[in-house]
């Protein structure tokens, strides 16, 4: 593992902007108000000689109760999983009373401690460091995390303080991975979904919605298998986000499913399926996501109300119903084991790789079966297919007059590769291209139904072999 550096102090003294401008990135949210960051956040340093993890967290703002109490938690944690600790505070607020009390709590945990001076850009940077050098800390250091200023300095002296025998590289979490979103309106289970998965409180859990903000990714293994799980924000209806913060959440949220391979649209069983999950069932397929609908909370319901549920559902998702549906219970663990396994057939389907030729004589038993509609007198030719990409499928048809291929026969042809391939799960693309014929002009060639016949009449020839 790579030694880790936690970043720690008030809320608001700029720690989601260091952790960005250590990771060169866009990850932690950012926004002029106490707060924001709530979960540890994790991103991987790479500047320096030797690269360590980075962990965001939330704002120490002394309150014991509620989500201080259990933002106060997730930060009790990250200082006893670092190895460093940068106590970040504000130049322009000054020393406050808070500062001196978070201090006290660091020094108990007899690591090395680093005093980022941040907000220094305006102010006289002498003076500010002079108002913290009561700290009494080894290194005092000025930074203008904002304008990325100091954070080279700030890198110099970690790196002494880091283990030596720590591995210079890691592979990236992601690689080999399966990369799952959990997207869902506030309060349908998310965060505790992924806890309950890792079996310890990783993120924090209250029945306060709109609790998690920032996309967090978090590795698994689990049955052999690799994956990275992003809890995201909920998502509201757009006439009822009003707050920037929640939109810049919502927008994260968004990024997260198209970064994501499978996605796992989780519904609240006790609520009515509403038009906000339909829209983000619509955000993933758009994307091109494999997609899986955990119903959470089925636990405690009643056979009516199951029943009741489950007639929305199959209502009201008629259009996505190459889906898998999993009835789980994030709290007590019901279901989890067939929901992963969904993810995974869902994955697998995402990626399968189709041959030109199966996919050819796929094609041919398609159109054999049910051919398209006339267009003016003539019918649209099916004359070879290739796939064109994978996650989602995707199946290149070349032929003539397919511009005028009705929706229905797209639809039609998307089912038949779907349960010829057993592409359960994932949306299923396919494309046509017009083309013309290579051999028009040319003596000695076969019509095209000519060419069809003897194509069936070699057929017939080897089923009366058998």
């Amino acid at each position: 593992m790579l030694p880790v550096v936690a970043l720690v102090g008030r809320p608001n003294v700029g720690k989601s902007t260091l952790f960005n401008a250590l990771t060169r990135s866009r990850d932690a949210l950012v926004a002029d108000m106490p707060g924001v960051t709530r979960d540890r956040h994790y991103g991987v340093c790479r500047t320096g000689e030797r690269p360590f993890v980075v962990v965001d967290t939330g704002g120490l703002s002394g309150v014991e109760e509620g989500l201080d109490a259990l933002t106060a938690q997730q930060v009790r944690l990250a200082i006893e999983e670092a190895q460093v600790l940068v106590f970040v505070v504000d130049a322009r607020d000054g020393l406050l009373p808070q500062d001196r009390a978070i201090l006290e709590d660091l020094r108990r945990s007899g690591k090395p401690i680093i005093a980022a001076v941040n907000k220094t850009d305006g102010v006289d940077v002498q003076t500010a460091l002079s108002e913290f050098a009561v700290f009494g800390l080894a290194s005092t250091l000025p930074l203008s995390a904002a304008h990325n200023r100091g954070t080279d300095e700030l890198i110099h002296h970690v790196l002494p303080l880091l283990p030596e025998d720590a591995h210079e590289e890691v592979a990236p979490e992601d690689e080999g991975a399966i990369r799952v979103a959990i997207v869902g309106r506030p309060n349908a289970g998310k965060s505790t979904l992924i806890n309950r998965l890792l079996g310890e409180e990783r993120l924090i859990v209250s029945s306060v919605a709109g609790t998690t903000r920032d996309p967090i990714r978090v590795p698994l293994e689990r049955d052999g298998r690799r994956y990275v799980l992003i809890d995201t924000a909920g998502v509201r209806r757009k006439a009822r986000v009003e707050e920037a913060v929640e939109k810049f959440s919502v927008i994260k949220t968004l990024q997260s499913i198209a970064a994501a391979q499978v996605v796992v649209i989780m519904v609240d069983a006790r609520e009515n399926l509403a038009d906000q999950d339909l829209t983000l069932i619509g955000h993933a397929v758009d994307e091109g996501r494999a997609v899986v609908i955990a119903i959470n909370k089925w636990d405690g319901m009643d056979a009516y109300q199951r029943e009741q549920c489950q007639r929305a559902l199959e209502r009201r998702l008629q259009f996505v119903d190459w889906a898998k549906q999993v009835f789980i219970s994030a709290l007590h663990g019901s279901g989890l084991r067939e929901l992963m396994r969904a993810i995974v057939r869902a994955h697998d389907a995402a990626t399968r790789e189709m041959g030109s030729s199966e996919l050819t004589r796929t094609l041919e038993r398609a159109y054999e079966g049910y051919q398209p509609p006339l267009v003016r007198g003539h019918a649209p030719k099916l004359r070879f297919a290739h796939p064109g990409g994978s996650n989602p499928p995707t199946i290149v048809i070349h032929g003539s007059r397919t511009k005028h291929i009705a929706p229905a026969y797209r639809r039609y042809l998307e089912g038949f590769f779907r349960k010829r391939f057993r592409l359960e799960g994932t949306p299923v693309r396919i494309e046509f291209r017009e083309g013309e014929n290579p051999y028009a002009g040319k003596k000695n060639v076969l019509t095209e139904g000519q060419l069809r016949k003897r194509q069936r009449m070699i057929r017939e020839m080897k089923r009366r072999k058998r």
